[in-house]
Parts: C-alpha cells; sequence; structure tokens
C-alpha cells in the first residue's frame, strides 16, 4: 500500500539515485512501497530544481502579523457596527498595508467574534437589577390569595415601517445580553400601533 506521509530529503536522494541508474519509476517505487506517481513527482522536481531536497512552505503568506489580528479584534470591540471594510480600511491606513474585508472577518472568527444582530431591548442598569432583585425577594413568599388581586399589565408599540435589521455587530458566543452588544429601541416615525393586555388570576 502506498504511503501517506511525506518522505524525508534522505529518501527522496536514495530514489533519485536509483533511478539515476537506470532503473525504472514502477521498480523503484515497489522497492519504496510508493505509488509511482510519488517517484515522478520527485524526479520532475529534480530535473526542475536540481535537488532532491522537498521545499517547506508554500502557499499564500500571511497578510497579517499577530500584532495585526490584535489589533483588527480591538476595533472590532471598540465599534462593534464597523463593518469589516471598514475595519480593514482603518488597518490598511495604519499598517499601509492592503488588507481585504475577507481576510479581516477571518481574523475576527479566529478571536472568537461573529457578525450578529444586536439585541433589541433597553439595557438593565445596576440599580434596574438591584430594584428588581429586591422586589422578588419582598414577594417571594406571596400567597396565592395576594396574587389574585394583582393585575399585570403590558404594552408595546409596533412601527407600520419595516426595519431591514442589517444592521449587525461584532460579538462573542454566549454575549448576546451583554449592555455592549445590546441596541435601545428605535422609534422609525410614522404610523403606529400600540398594543395594550392584562392579566390576573381567575380573571
Amino acid at each position: 500500500m502506498a504511503r501517506r506521509n511525506h518522505l524525508d530529503d534522505f529518501t527522496r536522494g536514495r530514489i533519485i539515485g536509483q533511478l539515476e541508474e537506470g532503473r525504472t519509476v514502477t521498480s523503484v517505487a515497489a522497492t519504496f512501497g510508493i505509488n509511482k506517481s510519488v517517484v515522478s513527482r520527485i524526479l520532475k522536481a529534480f530535473q526542475t530544481t536540481g535537488t532532491a531536497v522537498r521545499k517547506v512552505g508554500g502557499g499564500h503568506s500571511r497578510t497579517t502579523t499577530a500584532r495585526d489580528d490584535r489589533y483588527i479584534i480591538l476595533l472590532a470591540k471598540r465599534g462593534r457596527q464597523q463593518s469589516a471594510s471598514a475595519i480593514a480600511q482603518q488597518l490598511s491606513t495604519a499598517t499601509r498595508r492592503q488588507v481585504s474585508r475577507f481576510t479581516v472577518a477571518r481574523r475576527l472568527q479566529k478571536g472568537g467574534l461573529f457578525a450578529h444582530r444586536p439585541e433589541r431591548c433597553l439595557p438593565l442598569k445596576v440599580a434596574h437589577r438591584r430594584h428588581r432583585l429586591q422586589w422578588c425577594r419582598e414577594h417571594k413568599n406571596w400567597t396565592t390569595d395576594q396574587w389574585s388581586r394583582v393585575l399585570f399589565t403590558y404594552e408595546i408599540q409596533f412601527s407600520t415601517r419595516s426595519d431591514s435589521q442589517r444592521v449587525l455587530i461584532w460579538r462573542e458566543i454566549g454575549t448576546r445580553f451583554y449592555s455592549s452588544n445590546i441596541k435601545e429601541r428605535h422609534r422609525y416615525g410614522g404610523p403606529e400601533v400600540l398594543v395594550w393586555r392584562g392579566i390576573m388570576l381567575n380573571g
């Protein structure tokens, strides 16, 4: 069976030596237990470069350094609604090197930042959380009879104008309701519909 791992330089040299002795590609492949196409590629590389040493590396070089990657993530966290193109432009201005928006998007994803729609609600401040916790503690021992005399109400306004929801932010997984990832409700203007409802026990 042909081996899938890369051959070391010493073995490649032995293959070239046997081929120069006049042996066929098929017999050399059988001797080393590899595919004939591997031997053919080694021979072709030797004829082209004059050496049996395998070239290490290859492919495109990275357009950003580790420092650039940290800067990209910092820019995204400072302005979470910035597009990848805007961040790429800022990086290019700072480094004087052209960086594509696709590269920026890959660096952000590798850093744990993904494009999501912001959560639309009113962010709770520390005082809001404290007051709500206090209210819950004061009412945790209420009886069913006490709750039956409470009317719970809720109202919400709907705008008849649509919201494209195309604005995205860069955020980490599990940070949906963080203050930095919340966009407060926006009034779009124009006609609106107000819906009010109430509910209570036994009614």
